[in-house]
């Protein structure tokens, strides 16, 4: 596998990715059973948080995508979402109720919301078209390689520091603040992209240009994603199978490190043998990951296969689904195209996350996973019908 040649701004991106999912995970690695141990919540009161808090950024994401379009200033939003978030890390270790933590969660959200697809649109502004399904899974790679630093970290430190989260997250502001300084000198926004809308004004009516199968994607992404649960039931599920405090955060470690491993191979994969194959296999890597968390009594191997793989189903379909999303959109509406495409995401992950929850609590865990388990088994024979399996030329 050849090393790509890929622009500067792709990797400062995949950078400031990493450093920002590293600041996240360090946190998100713990929070689930500090909102249910600590701040006294239940299972389903996570599950709505977590939903509404994704459901808020990918409405967020509409709006910056549509703005990145008109205004063609993409790098402004993706400072202002990631600095957003930044401001946010030091009010975890510093809250004293639910409300402070709800609240610093749902606007680190919004700045997610901002910064996410104005990001997405300035990678396929930059990048060759031949090279959209690698620079995808490059960034997501990296963005996975601090998803598991994140969570490693966070667990070597609740050993040496007698299982203290608030410490934990004090360091988490560290890479938020490096994340926000790539921003400022590595990333580069092509030249003239703004040039013809001294007056730019926002329309609706311009998601028409969007061709039918990009609206297709949409439906197939909101199944996708559906089928997945939220990732806060896999520590939560670590914690009810008598996981210690100190080794959950190494759920998320080989969640993330399979992710990592796998995504960039897979983009590479796709320019080859083409996207639906890859789909169908990670969709089925998932079905197979939520029977054997159901089954799990224990943390043993039946629990970490299905953590495995549910990084496995993660690194098979996510880069491919942004690239596709890169393919179809039209060059003057990718920001859009991605706003929509991340709001499709965060009503799914909100409905995901309450209704699963509620499964959880009105029947049992292995309840949840079974569902989810058959979701995800549903979905394959619609994506092997919907998914067109030809190439798609990239938009201009």
């Amino acid at each position: 596998m050849r090393f790509p040649r890929l622009p500067r701004t792709v990797w400062m991106l995949g950078l400031v990715s990493l450093f920002m999912d590293m600041s996240s995970e360090f946190i998100h690695a713990v929070l689930p059973v500090y909102l249910t141990t600590t701040l006294g919540l239940s299972v389903l009161a996570v599950g709505i948080v977590e939903g509404i808090a994704e459901a808020t950024a990918s409405i967020m994401k509409v709006f910056s995508g549509v703005i990145s379009d008109r205004f063609r200033k993409r790098k402004a939003l993706v400072l202002t979402g990631y600095g957003l978030a930044a401001l946010t890390k030091p009010v975890f270790p510093l809250a004293n109720t639910a409300l402070e933590v709800v609240t610093a969660r749902f606007v680190d959200r919004i700045g997610k919301g901002i910064r996410g697809a104005p990001r997405d649109a300035l990678m396929a502004d930059v990048t060759p078209p031949a090279l959209l399904n690698t620079a995808y899974g490059i960034r997501q790679s990296l963005d996975t390689v601090g998803a598991f630093a994140g969570p490693l970290l966070a667990m070597l430190m609740l050993y040496w520091y007698s299982h203290d989260l608030r410490l934990v997250m004090w360091v988490a502001v560290i890479p938020a603040l490096a994340c926000v300084g790539l921003i400022l000198w590595g990333v580069r926004e092509p030249d003239g992209i703004g040039e013809g809308n001294s007056k730019p004004r926002l329309h609706w009516r311009d998601a028409r240009k969007l061709p039918f199968t990009y609206w297709l994607l949409l439906v197939l992404t909101g199944v996708v994603t559906l089928a997945r649960m939220t990732d806060a039931l896999l520590v939560l599920r670590a914690q009810e199978n008598g996981l210690q405090l100190v080794w959950i955060p190494l759920v998320l470690v080989v969640y993330s490190a399979v992710y990592a491993v796998s995504v960039w191979p897979v983009g590479v994969l796709a320019e080859r043998i083409g996207q639906r194959g890859l789909l169908l296999v990670g969709m089925a890597c998932l079905a197979i990951s939520q029977w054997s968390l159901a089954e799990a009594a224990t943390t043993g191997a039946l629990f970490w296969l299905g953590i495995s793989l549910w990084g496995l189903h993660m690194g098979l379909t996510q880069g491919l689904l942004a690239a596709r999303v890169a393919q179809l959109a039209p060059g003057e509406l990718r920001g859009t195209s991605f706003g929509l495409f991340h709001l499709t995401i965060g009503v799914m992950q909100l409905l995901a996350g309450v209704g699963f929850g509620w499964l959880w609590v009105a029947f049992s865990a292995g309840t949840a996973f079974q569902v989810a388990a058959v979701v995800s088994l549903a979905s394959l024979p619609l994506l092997w019908m919907a998914w067109s399996p030809q190439e798609v030329k990239p938009a201009a």
